[in-house]
């Protein structure tokens, strides 16, 4: 449990101290973890800290079904941020968690989520997984604003995207037999990139995020690969959507994506597609 504000000058975050949270009271934590950042901060930690705090709220027996999430603000990485949980519900089957993400007394973040007890029944795959080759014989490329993570770019759906809407990505250290865990990092995963990035005139358009969404199909390991495909859908009065799905090696469809996100003209300071938040 950390005792305090964590300050890594010079030295480079670790996915430890992003999923490092500090109980201040009942259902209330801290994220200790600042660093410097010329962006807002990545809302893909946010997303990943608030569903590890819902989920530390939760039985054992009952896994990571679903999140909704909106960014309201611009978080800043140099400052704590606070997550207060509310419960919903626990029923038989299904925890209903909301929890809040602040910074200075103002809401940056909100989210929805549920956990569910496992049940048997049928597991069908409808679609096959894009096809991407095997990572460990594809170019390596940098995951920006992402900490111990590492990703290989296959071969593109599109001409010279700005930014690949089809990558293998894992965690480059081991993870602990936890499925909260994992899907707190497949969380953190899913809002980076954009695919939006596929479409015509990307290039010079934001790609802020403003909601986005997770189902958690099947149970995942973050510390293999999984390969993330997103999809363009449409682009109207200054926003664009897409859709995603996230495999493992095997083909088996691990979770599915959307997010919304501003998509209008570029500033003249550069906007990276990791950026969360208006």
């Amino acid at each position: 449990m950390s005792t305090g504000i964590l300050t890594l000058d010079g030295v480079d975050p670790t996915l430890f101290d992003v999923l490092d949270l500090e109980e201040l009271d009942r259902d209330l934590y801290r994220s200790n973890l600042v660093y410097p950042d010329r962006y807002a901060l990545y809302g893909g930690q946010v997303a990943a800290q608030a569903l590890l705090a819902a989920g530390r709220t939760v039985t054992a027996d009952r896994a990571v079904h679903s999140l909704h999430c909106y960014f309201l603000r611009r978080g800043d990485a140099s400052r704590p941020t606070v997550f207060r949980v509310d419960r919903d519900r626990d029923g038989r089957s299904f925890s209903a968690r909301r929890v809040v993400a602040q910074q200075d007394g103002q809401v940056l973040f909100n989210m929805s989520c549920s956990f569910a007890v496992s049940q048997e029944g049928p597991d069908h795959l409808v679609e096959p997984a894009p096809e991407a080759g095997s990572p460990e014989h594809l170019p390596a490329d940098v995951l920006p604003r992402m900490f111990s993570m590492e990703s290989r770019i296959p071969e593109q759906p599109c001409e010279a995207p700005e930014w690949p809407v089809r990558f293998w990505a894992r965690a480059t250290t081991t993870l602990p037999d936890d499925p909260l865990t994992h899907a707190c990092v497949l969380t953190y995963l899913s809002d980076i990139h954009t695919g939006m990035a596929a479409l015509p005139g990307a290039r010079g358009r934001t790609n802020t995020s403003l909601d986005h969404a997770v189902w958690f199909h099947r149970e995942a390991r973050l510390d293999d690969w999984v390969l993330m495909d997103l999809v363009p859908r449409t682009a109207a009065h200054g926003r664009g959507w897409y859709t995603g799905t996230v495999h493992d090696r095997s083909g088996r469809l691990l979770a599915s994506l959307t997010q919304e996100v501003l998509w209008g003209q570029r500033p003249e300071r550069h906007v990276s597609p990791a950026e969360g938040g208006q």
